[in-house]
């Protein structure tokens, strides 16, 4: 199992949680980043949205490639896997930074790909929107352009939203045959896309068995396209205290839910803009990503025998959120990860 967490690029992941001790800062990622590999991460994913649906719109967060670029030259081990949306980026140029930054990382740069789903984002920003099906297919053929200037030397490609003509890009990547590209999505045309043509599905939050039947299904749809095995991924908010008391005292606390809170409205947003396949409850917003549903919440051993069960079910890689995320990941390493991995 490889152990990665989210980039807290927001200021935090708790709704009700005005301020969680972990700023949208440089100076707050980059000391987490270089410690998260010192004590046995493996992964950093950095979400990219310009603006903040966590803490509200007007509050702070990060830019995903900028912040990467120099995350990528002030750690060693952590793999980087950048979030980037199609919508936001022409395919070839995107290509080309992050060609770059894998070079930069000597190698670490995988893609997040995400057919975005905040439509009040996109006007605000200048651009455009897509509905839910043109934006997967938008994806596929953004995908087909990345692939094609990261392997051929001149690439040529005339399709419904990018033309290109002799493209050249150089350096290629680092990582072979391309760096590893990432995506996650629940409706019949994400799932069909992702099998199709990336190398790992990531998942929100649920329980192993749920999460072993939607291995299962993207095996069998890979499997369709003739294609090697996946990678999978699974979110997850980890509590991890010395007993179950103290820790549901925790859970009670992160989901003490206020409708009020500045990032409600962005909520109820993506869930008009996604197609999910179970409902989410309203004491989840208060945890993004489904996190409480993985069930990572309790004494160290229940955390680590879990953790066991995800892996039994095909789950390669958790991808984990923490607050505060410094001594949470401190803790979490600690208990966890160092009784899980080898010395």
């Amino acid at each position: 199992m490889r152990f990665g967490y989210w980039m807290p690029v927001f200021g935090g992941w708790l709704r009700n949680v005005e301020d969680e001790g972990m700023e949208a800062s440089w100076a707050y990622v980059s000391r987490l980043a270089r410690r998260s590999e010192q004590i046995g991460f493996d992964l950093s994913l950095i979400a990219e949205l310009n603006l903040n649906d966590i803490k509200g719109v007007h509050a702070p967060g990060l830019d995903a490639w900028s912040t990467s670029a120099a995350l990528a030259a002030v750690t060693e081990k952590l793999e980087l896997m950048i979030a980037v949306r199609p919508t936001f980026h022409t395919p070839a140029l995107l290509a080309k930074q992050a060609a770059n930054i894998d070079h930069i990382s000597n190698g670490r740069l995988a893609l997040n790909v995400v057919s975005s789903w905040w439509e009040q984002e996109a006007r605000m920003y200048g651009v455009t929107f897509d509905r839910h099906d043109d934006r997967y297919a938008r994806t596929s053929e953004w995908l087909d352009v990345v692939d094609g200037v990261w392997s051929q030397s001149s690439f040529t490609h005339t399709g419904r939203y990018y033309t290109l003509e002799g493209t050249v890009l150089e350096p290629k990547p680092v990582r072979k045959p391309r760096p590893p590209i990432y995506a996650g999505g629940e409706s019949e045309a994400a799932k069909n896309l992702i099998a199709q043509k990336c190398d790992a599905y990531v998942m929100h939050g649920d329980s192993p068995e749920d999460i072993r039947t939607r291995i299962e299904d993207m095996k069998a749809r890979r499997e369709r396209f003739g294609l090697p095995p996946m990678q999978y991924g699974v979110a997850g908010y980890a509590i991890v205290r010395q007993t179950e008391q103290e820790a549901q005292r925790e859970v009670e606390r992160i989901t003490d839910v206020k409708q009020n809170a500045s990032g409600y409205a962005n909520y109820q947003q993506w869930l008009q803009g996604t197609q999910l396949e179970r409902t989410v409850s309203i004491e989840e917003y208060s945890v993004s990503n489904r996190g409480l549903r993985s069930g990572l919440v309790g004494t160290p051993a229940q955390v680590q025998d879990r953790i066991e069960q995800f892996e039994k079910a095909g789950v390669d890689l958790l991808l984990l959120q923490f607050s505060p995320q410094m001594e949470e990941m401190e803790r979490f390493s600690e208990s966890v990860i160092q009784a899980l991995k080898p010395a």
